[in-house]
């Protein structure tokens, strides 16, 4: 069967009537910068972090590359990447790895270093069933209306970005997709497409995440404060996007609705913005491998958090009711607000409308009959450990449901 048809035939969740133990699921982050392109450490100290902190899985996308064959930086260049005086990469790098760890050259007098491949570096990660390393990359498009940044999971290859500002938005997004569309065909390898923060350089708006429909998956979240998530007076936020989106898609388009990532989006690792460990997804993969977690992600079977997770989650289609229990930390409150979009809504406040809040660590609420989706935002009263923007709370963010059945 194509994979791709897997989004539209699965059951999303679970079968009627049986409520899933999310509490298993695998934890996450598919947006993750480092020396090989934009970021400030070595990629193996990065994976190095997400493996003490708990998560199951990692992403590494730098820019149009992926961390093979021969890159070398200059000393010089990876020491004014830091940002601060004593968190340089190279000694801490050497402290974790040892001294002889870090291969050091001699090129046009420079002192260079040869970075590391994931090759390299695995195995010293890697175990099956607990740690797992993801090949990506950050397709780094450039469009009419700015950058056009789509991040491909569960890679082999190198794709190809488009550097051309005469070229529309909307093409760039289909022709990009269509090049991982036929790396997944030639290499028999389930491979997914994220669309970045949509807000970044205010580049891409709800009616283009609307139009390509062929775009299953955007970031709902991304945790670098650069990339504008709350929107602007007259330009909405991410959630804001989301709802407009499906909106068009389900009400217009008979579309595929698009699906909620969490990411960190991390470039930072030593002074100014120190990033990792913001946002995340997780995933009720079978295993944990990559082919799982992408035809996971494909049949809508996780949901993305900046804090909360659950113990529970269920959508039964046979009475439109989706419920979950919230893995509860000590001292938090939780409101749960039921968001979606009822049929012939044309009017701003009728998009993405609160079907109903709910407070408290267990919530249900059945879709609307009139209802072209609904989905759920989890809010604690708990502060974000290290937000991204002013007064941010941990938070999860539910897929749509109920679309199917219409």
């Amino acid at each position: 069967m194509n994979r791709v048809l897997l989004v539209f035939l699965a059951v999303l969740f679970t079968p009627a009537g049986k409520s899933e133990d999310v509490s298993g699921w695998f934890k996450g982050n598919t947006h993750t910068h480092s020396l090989w392109s934009d970021g400030n450490d070595f990629p193996e100290m990065i994976v190095d972090w997400y493996h003490r902190h708990g998560y199951d899985f990692i992403a590494l996308s730098d820019h149009d590359i992926l961390a093979e064959g021969e890159k070398m930086l200059p000393v010089a260049q990876i020491k004014a990447r830091q940002r601060a005086i004593g968190h340089g990469a190279i000694p801490k790098c050497e402290a974790r790895f040892g001294e002889d760890w870090i291969q050091r050259k001699m090129v046009n007098d420079k002192e260079v270093i040869v970075l590391k491949t994931l090759e390299e570096y695995r195995g010293k990660f890697e175990e099956p069933g607990k740690f797992y390393i993801m090949k990506a990359e950050e397709i780094s498009n450039n469009s009419k209306s700015g950058p056009v940044h789509i991040n491909a999971l569960n890679l082999i290859n190198v794709l190809p970005s488009i550097k051309d500002k005469t070229v529309d938005t909307r093409e760039v997004m289909r022709r990009t997709l269509r090049a991982v569309a036929e790396e997944a065909e030639k290499t028999g390898k389930p491979v997914i497409a994220h669309l970045n923060h949509p807000n970044f350089q205010w580049a891409i708006t709800a009616e283009d995440l609307a139009a390509v429909a062929e775009e299953k998956f955007f970031e709902v979240y991304n945790g670098h404060p650069g990339i504008n998530h709350l929107g602007k007076e007259g330009v909405p936020g991410d959630e804001k996007i989301w709802d407009i989106a499906n909106t068009i898609r389900l009400g217009e388009m008979n579309a595929h609705p698009l699906l909620g990532v969490a990411s960190d989006d991390s470039h930072t690792y030593h002074g100014g913005d120190v990033s990792p460990g913001r946002g995340w997804i997780m995933v009720g993969a079978e295993k944990l491998h990559g082919d799982e977690i992408v035809e996971a992600m494909q049949i809508g079977k996780f949901y993305a958090s900046s804090g909360v997770t659950l113990t529970s989650l269920d959508y039964t289609d046979s009475d439109r009711t989706l419920s979950f229990e919230i893995n509860a930390e000590y001292g938090a409150e939780y409101t749960t607000q039921f968001i979606g979009t009822r049929k012939g809504a044309t009017k701003d406040v009728e998009i993405g409308e609160v079907f109903a809040t709910v407070s408290g660590t267990t919530a249900s609420c059945k879709v609307p009959q009139d209802a072209l989706y609904m989905r759920a935002t989890i809010t604690s009263s708990k502060p974000h450990t290290n937000p991204s923007y002013p007064g941010q709370r941990k938070q999860a963010w539910l897929q749509p449901v109920g679309w199917r059945e219409n």
